[in-house]
């Protein structure tokens, strides 16, 4: 095994571990309080990320935690691990328990319409995270990063290096996220002259599911120089499955999120670009609307935050080591 092969194994070794760490901490503690200092009359945050296996929900969720407990409130925090009834059961039971405010990153968009139309009727304010709704109007608060934009600006830097490309995308369909960022690189891409999309996967971007699916697709002989990956869990087990093949030379990977594990993907070379996200500034403007609405202030209906790209060029600027 070569030094490249050990790195891309390392790493995936490590996000392995992550997982089932983080997964047994959330099966057998998934009755988690952050509330240390509580004050009379406190209010009640319920949060609902799409998974906790993923950094950078846990960093969104640190923030909002941090100011909550500054407040002297009380925040419960539940995990559905990429499963949509089980979002909606935990949500129903945070409902019982009596929150204030509904923090929640949908795991299927549509889902969870019925559920949130409860959660209105009870007078609960609603701020959605990271990916939208399928009927707006029930949240108070949207704050994604802007999504589409992160997939054009990967599309855009793509054009600059290739003249023609046999492209294969990783979606995730279930989440309005995943489809604008595809949409965005599909805009930029797809239709000039010298592009062909080749196949899509649906890998609900997780790193589990995007590595054995590009091994099948190459296993069925489909020819590709280039993955679009709408994350970059997605994207690190992209780079595992080519790089069994000693193909990760050879093939161009992209992503979305610009996570410390791309980062040194992109700083070894062994992935062109990936669109930052900043989750602490979308926590930051998460806690913000929680107390902006629970004080009768005016909150934007949509909050974008805004995108960067990340490429070799300018990767140590972001610290490779580190979330943005």
């Amino acid at each position: 095994m070569d030094k490249k092969q050990g790195y891309v194994w390392y790493m995936v070794w490590i996000l392995a571990n992550v997982f089932f760490l983080t997964a047994g901490i959330f099966f057998f503690g998934d009755r988690t309080d952050f509330s240390f200092r509580q004050k009379e009359d406190s209010f009640l945050i319920g949060a609902s990320y799409m998974t906790m296996n993923n950094e950078f929900y846990k960093i969104i969720g640190e923030e909002i935690a941090h100011r909550v407990e500054a407040e002297g409130d009380r925040m419960v925090l539940r995990d559905p691990a990429l499963d949509a009834e089980r979002q909606n059961i935990q949500i129903q039971e945070m409902m019982d328990m009596g929150i204030d405010v509904l923090i929640v990153t949908p795991v299927d968009k549509e889902l969870l319409t019925e559920t949130l139309e409860k959660a209105k009727k009870r007078g609960i304010f609603i701020i959605v995270l990271d990916t939208g709704v399928q009927e707006g109007e029930l949240a108070d608060c949207t704050i994604t990063s802007d999504n589409y934009r992160a997939g054009e600006l990967v599309g855009e830097y793509f054009l600059t290096r290739h003249e023609t490309a046999k492209i294969v995308v990783m979606t995730h369909e279930a989440t309005k996220s995943g489809q604008e960022r595809v949409q965005g690189f599909l805009d930029t891409v797809a239709g000039k002259a010298g592009m062909e999309i080749v196949g899509e996967i649906e890998c609900e971007g997780q790193l589990e599911i995007a590595m054995p699916k590009l091994r099948q697709m190459m296993e069925e002989g489909i020819r590709f120089d280039s993955v679009f990956c709408l994350n970059d869990l997605a994207g690190v087990g992209a780079a595992a499955a080519l790089e069994e093949r000693h193909l990760l030379d050879r093939v161009d990977l992209y992503g979305v999120d610009a996570s410390p594990d791309s980062k040194a993907l992109i700083a070894e070379g062994m992935m062109a670009a990936s669109a930052a996200q900043f989750p602490s500034e979308i926590g930051r403007e998460a806690a913000d609307a929680v107390y902006r609405l629970l004080r009768g202030e005016p909150v934007e209906k949509d909050i974008l935050v805004p995108v960067e790209l990340i490429t070799r060029e300018n990767v140590e600027q972001f610290g490779i080591d580190r979330w943005q």
